[in-house]
């Protein structure tokens, strides 16, 4: 029996796992993870690089044109490999992930004006322990998260909504509200770790390892847990971390 169970809009298969399924669902994985790490340390590099240069810092942060530049183009290379990941090559895929990644390390680097770094390296440690047991969890378990899932992404929806109407009003992100913000984003990027892992692991189509097909998917998964761990850690370093 076959179904269409993926964002990605693959026929994954709804039976038991031979023992050379799972060891090529392993692989699969593997791939989502090194690509989902590579964009980390891109991120990672750039915003420590730009975070210690006073200058580049406050450049991006007051700098308007620059600051929401940054941020449009980062939601236009998500929104390109969301809808054009069937249509384009492999490579394409993978330079327009590792652009978004330098895209957000860019943006990320302003949390070294904000935050000590002591505090910003232990948060970044806490949300890497998290974010393997979560996806850990979400590989093993035979339990369907789809429910929770559903629960999550409504929940971010909401947090979508409320960050907006925080743009037009500041006080919405003063005090208790801010840290109630935080602990909603901290359940909500929990729960989608997991959810997500679960997806990506049945997006994969057994038997075309190695074609440009299937690595393409596992970029398009790393994309997806990439923007699940930063957003966790965003979350946890703004309910935990220590400002300057």
């Amino acid at each position: 029996m076959e179904k269409n169970n993926s964002a990605y809009g693959v026929v994954t298969k709804n039976a038991p796992l031979s023992g050379g399924v799972a060891a090529e669902n392993v692989r699969f994985m593997t791939k989502v993870y090194l690509w989902m790490t590579s964009g980390l340390c891109v991120s990672g590099a750039l915003a420590y690089i730009i975070g210690n240069d006073p200058d580049l810092a406050e450049m991006i942060v007051y700098n308007r044109a620059i600051f929401y530049g940054l941020i449009f183009a980062q939601f236009g290379a998500v929104f390109f490999l969301s809808f054009a990941i069937q249509r384009i090559n492999s490579w394409v895929a993978a330079m327009v992930f590792l652009l978004y990644a330098a895209l957000t390390g860019a943006t990320l680097s302003t949390v070294f004006m904000i935050y000590t770094k002591d505090s910003i390296v232990s948060i970044f440690g806490l949300t890497a322990f998290s974010f393997a047991g979560l996806s850990g969890f979400g590989y093993v378990t035979k339990r369907d998260l789809g429910p929770v899932g559903s629960f999550c992404v409504m929940g971010l929806w909401g947090m979508v909504g409320y960050g907006l109407l925080s743009l037009f009003f500041p006080g919405m992100m003063s005090g208790v509200a801010n840290q109630v913000y935080s602990l909603v984003g901290v359940i909500v990027f929990s729960g989608l770790t997991a959810y997500d892992t679960q997806k990506i692991k049945e997006m994969n189509i057994i038997g075309n390892e190695g074609t440009d097909e299937d690595r393409k998917e596992a970029i398009f998964g790393a994309l997806t847990l990439y923007l699940d761990f930063i957003n966790l850690f965003l979350s946890l370093l703004r309910l935990f971390g220590r400002r300057k």
